[in-house]
């Protein structure tokens, strides 16, 4: 079952910093796609919930050093 989030990151600030979400979470087994719009502080993600949870995903984020609020 595909499952859409959208999720307000802190500490983004560059082309690095989206690199790195995005690559972080883009590897969990499950996730489908993720696009990070660093204007916003936005990433918005869709993922198998079978395979993966939304706290796995924060904690992906939260491993790149940044702050999901």
């Amino acid at each position: 079952m595909t499952e859409k989030i959208q999720l307000k990151v802190e500490g983004m600030s560059c082309g690095h910093c989206v690199k790195a979400v995005e690559t972080g979470v883009g590897d969990l087994d499950g996730v489908k796609s993720v696009n990070v719009n660093l204007e916003k502080g936005l990433v918005d993600v869709d993922f198998d919930h079978s395979k993966v949870t939304t706290e796995s995903i924060k904690e992906a984020i939260e491993e790149e050093g940044y702050i999901v609020k």
